[in-house]
């Protein structure tokens, strides 16, 4: 099991920068497929981005693809989301979550990650 613990919300004026970090627990964070998902208020939560347990494969929602960088390092048991050319509409509680199961290299479904961390506030102004 892994416990996840995300860090680096807050309020930035748009066409700015933000980078979250997703802390992971334990020693087999690398055996994890990590992503991250968004929740704006009134919203469903939307797949953001998601990383291969190598981190030689990566996805991306079309709607942050060219503004957002997503990377992990295992030996610091760590996730990175590098958020730039922020926008209003990226406003959103930010998850990051994982799982283990076998089957598909990263997943854009939320129903397959097992492991969310609580959460943390991105708030872009216009």
């Amino acid at each position: 099991q892994v416990q996840l613990v995300e860090s680096g919300g807050g309020l930035v004026q748009a066409w700015g920068s933000l980078r979250l970090s997703c802390a992971a627990s334990g020693r087999t964070f690398r055996t994890y497929v990590v992503g991250w998902f968004r929740q704006a208020p009134g919203k469903e939560r939307e797949f953001v981005a998601g990383i291969s347990r190598s981190g030689g494969r990566l996805y991306y929602a079309d709607s942050v693809k060219g503004r957002f960088i997503l990377s992990r390092d295992s030996a610091k048991n760590t996730m990175y989301l590098q958020m730039n050319s922020l926008k209003p509409e990226d406003t959103a509680v930010y998850y990051c979550a994982g799982y283990r199961r076998e089957g598909i290299v990263v997943s854009t479904d939320g129903s397959r990650y097992d492991y969310w961390g609580q959460g943390t506030q991105v708030t872009v102004s216009s």
